[in-house]
């Protein structure tokens, strides 16, 4: 799919890092011209690393709860971005039943990184900054 899709789903495990990230950011970058959500594989908590560092770029998630796919009815969307290896084959598969696109970006999940406080901070930052780069590629103004 070239352009701009009308209904965006950003997906990921949990539902609890990259996905919700990439929906804000998305979000900022797209205004009301895309319908954008965010669902993971199975539910999780919101991760404070990851409020934390959407705080730093006046992006709050805090009221956001993770949902499954199963809980967004479906794969109702123009476009599925899958940010995780599982995330990936559950998009794959709502694509067979419905007119969905979806394209998988590899982005390193940030809570496998262990060390400080600021260590782990960098992780989220990064992959904050990733999510936002691929996002205003893919998706000129």
């Amino acid at each position: 799919m070239s352009g701009l899709p009308r209904s965006l789903l950003f997906a990921c495990t949990r539902n609890a890092v990259r996905s919700p990230m990439a929906e804000a950011l998305a979000r900022r970058w797209l205004g009301s011209r895309t319908v954008i959500d965010s669902a993971g594989v199975k539910p999780g908590l919101l991760n404070p690393f990851a409020v934390a560092v959407m705080d730093e770029i006046d992006l709050d998630i805090r009221n956001h709860r993770a949902r499954t796919f199963e809980d967004l009815a479906g794969c109702s969307f123009d476009m599925v971005v899958a940010l995780s290896q599982s995330a990936r084959l559950e998009a794959k598969a709502c694509a067979a039943i419905s007119t969905a696109t979806v394209e998988y970006w590899d982005v390193a999940d940030p809570t496998l990184n262990e060390g400080s406080r600021e260590q782990r901070l960098f992780a989220f930052r990064s992959v904050r900054s990733e999510l936002e780069a691929r996002i205003r590629q893919r998706f000129p103004k």
